[in-house]
């Protein structure tokens, strides 16, 4: 070919590439993510949003963009699954302890003495549950699971140290398992999220409450409080969910952006820094003025555990009725703490 005639040429190639090219080259929506928590900017799931919605900020060339809406701002912790199930966030921390019943798989993971070590404990229990959170969270995009630092009794006026000190008392639980463990041993649950808990103890609506050691000054429970058992009882789990609809109206580049930070190794970096503060936080209570921090006997261990063992008996009772099989959960879960050498 001449030059004269590929000179003639190129306006047509040209036109042909704007013409045929704006698939792979056009510019994808822009989205903003409002995501949504439940505890106060100065918690540390604060800093792990940001550093994860500025992950994906980044991963998407800056058509996923993000806002964190924290303190219930835009509904109450309670409400944090349906959220994400109605669009009403984006993304949303969810409890699910804190609507005992409906999610009887994942309650595994709160039994007492199970889960002894939280790093490891994320990657187990986010690597397990990914196989059954389809089914059981189906109303919401899965994202990812992870757990608090373990938690234990922090009370008002009395010490607890065996499980009969709990009968006649006011509880606060951290989820639902507790919550069944706490009315076994003759005690009253008081609803109340983490945010309200140093209201209910304040005016005296719950002598005592089982949560993570760094939030008692965080959320200012150590105004309140005085006695502290230095045991690692249970743990609480959390689930980061997307809003579906929000997911079906990306392009596919914007999913995968999702979908790669939607990851076991994500659980880990979004939720260890949490468990680095609340392991931390053992100590400051221990050097706090006006407050004990005990431990228990092996004995007295020994009764706890066995008062926990109904807890186990209802949570495979009620996975059966929801037509799951208990017996292959619970080897799935406990062999995945082994993997990751985070039980108890």
């Amino acid at each position: 070919m001449s030059f004269s005639a590929m000179l003639k040429l190129a306006p047509i190639a040209g036109l042909a590439v704007a013409l045929g090219a704006p698939q792979a080259l056009a510019q994808d929506k822009t989205v903003e993510l409002k995501l949504s928590h439940w505890v106060p900017p100065t918690h540390p799931l604060q800093k792990a949003m940001e550093d994860w919605g500025q992950s994906i900020e980044k991963a998407s060339n800056g058509t996923i963009k993000y806002k964190i809406f924290p303190s219930q701002q835009l509904g109450k912790a309670f409400d944090h699954y349906d959220m994400a199930r109605d669009g009403i966030a984006d993304f949303t921390y969810v409890n699910p302890g804190y609507q005992p019943g409906r999610f009887p798989i994942v309650s595994a993971g709160e039994l007492p003495f199970l889960i002894g070590e939280a790093k490891g404990g994320i990657r187990a229990i986010d690597v397990w549950y990914r196989k059954y959170a389809p089914t059981e969270m189906k109303d919401t995009k899965y994202c990812f699971s992870f757990i608090l630092d373990p938690l234990t009794w922090h009370s008002r006026n009395k010490k607890i140290v065996v499980p009969g000190d709990i009968k006649g008392m006011k509880i606060r639980p951290s989820q639902g398992t507790v919550a069944a463990w706490v009315t076994l041993l003759g005690g009253t649950n008081v609803q109340a999220s983490a945010t309200e808990l140093r209201d209910v103890l304040e005016k005296g609506v719950a002598d005592a409450a089982t949560f993570p050691w760094g939030s008692v000054p965080l959320l200012g429970v150590d105004k309140v409080t005085k006695y502290h058992m230095d045991a690692p009882l249970h743990t609480t789990m959390f689930q980061w969910l997307m809003s579906p609809k929000t997911y079906a109206s990306m392009s596919a580049a914007q999913k995968k952006v999702i979908d790669d930070h939607c990851t076991t190794d994500w659980a880990a970096r979004f939720a260890s820094p949490w468990a680095d503060y609340e392991r931390a936080g053992l100590q400051k209570m221990k050097e706090m003025a006006g407050h004990e921090v005990y431990t228990i006997t092996a004995a007295q261990l020994d009764e706890w555990k066995k008062s926990a063992e109904p807890l186990r008996v209802k949570w495979a009772d009620d996975v059966k009725k929801a037509g799951g099989n208990p017996d292959t959960i619970w080897k799935e879960l406990t062999a995945a703490l082994a993997q990751y050498k985070a039980g108890f």
